[in-house]
């Protein structure tokens, strides 16, 4: 609440940071914690203040991802940034153009959300017009919690553009940590990354950076993380075949400007589809 009451340039960023740390803590609470009573720890962090993304299909879609064989897969991985190669080349160039800008670290930041919420609610809007209730339910949970956070900021007097363009930084922050995580690989447990960071970002997301230690032991807390990977670093070097960078500025030395990978998925061998469908 002190951040509302403050300069927008000092409250912008600041509320950007917070928004990007709940949605971190979501993440740790899908997990299975702090407690042992799901209910109780979804009420923590229900009303998400980026505004953008429901609780719950955060959650349903994230557990989805965690089938680790599904990962980069362009259909059945939800948090996939790859496309089929065949709905690629349809594409018109101007709109390659924009995915392989968002293929940057820059470009994730920049135009990052907007590309993922749109293939993220396209897809919510097809299951929905397919019958699935629990998606339009998570939807419809979401108005009420949504509109809390939008009348708090309001009764505190705060500019709500100002607030949306914080939500839309609080994403953009978290694009910095989802940009490396996975990348195509057919050895599945090549495919998720380590950064051996342990500064700012590594805080902000809740220690995610060592992300194959996550995904091998998915409901081991945060703060064990690091010390997991500690004992254990000649088995996930091994695991994930060298896939690890020693920091976030060395991720952002190589690749602002530059593509990490294609945007066609450069091992899929299936045609036909939409994106993201």
């Amino acid at each position: 609440m002190v951040l509302l009451f403050s300069p927008l340039w000092l409250s912008v960023p600041g509320l950007a940071v917070m928004i990007a740390l709940q949605s971190s803590l979501q993440h740790e609470i899908i997990h299975g914690h702090p407690t042992r009573y799901p209910w109780l720890n979804a009420a923590l962090v229900y009303a998400s203040l980026n505004l953008a993304i429901p609780y719950g299909r955060f959650r349903d879609t994230h557990l989805v991802h965690h089938t680790d064989e599904r990962l980069t897969d362009p259909y059945d991985d939800p948090e996939s940034n790859y496309l089929d190669p065949t709905v690629w080349h349809a594409l018109p160039t101007w709109l390659q153009r924009v995915h392989m800008f968002n293929a940057t670290l820059a470009g994730r930041l920049l135009i990052g959300v907007l590309i993922s919420q749109y293939y993220f609610m396209r897809s919510d809007v097809r299951d929905i017009c397919a019958g699935r209730r629990d998606v339009l339910r998570d939807w419809l949970l979401h108005i009420p919690a949504a509109a809390l956070v939008i009348w708090i900021v309001i009764e505190a007097g705060y500019p709500l553009w100002a607030y949306f363009l914080a939500a839309y930084g609080g994403l953009a922050l978290l694009k910095i940590r989802t940009f490396a995580e996975h990348r195509a690989h057919e050895d599945v447990q090549a495919r998720t990354a380590v950064i051996e960071d342990r500064g700012f970002f590594a805080f902000l997301f809740l220690n995610n950076n060592f992300h194959s230690v996550h995904h091998m032991y998915p409901h081991i807390s945060w703060y064990a993380l690091p010390g997991l990977y500690q004992a254990q670093k000649e088995t996930f070097m091994q695991r994930n075949q060298g896939y690890i960078y020693k920091n976030y500025r060395h991720l952002f030395a190589r690749y602002f400007l530059q593509c990490k990978e294609p945007v066609p998925h450069p091992l899929w061998p299936r045609t036909g589809g939409s994106p993201k469908s």
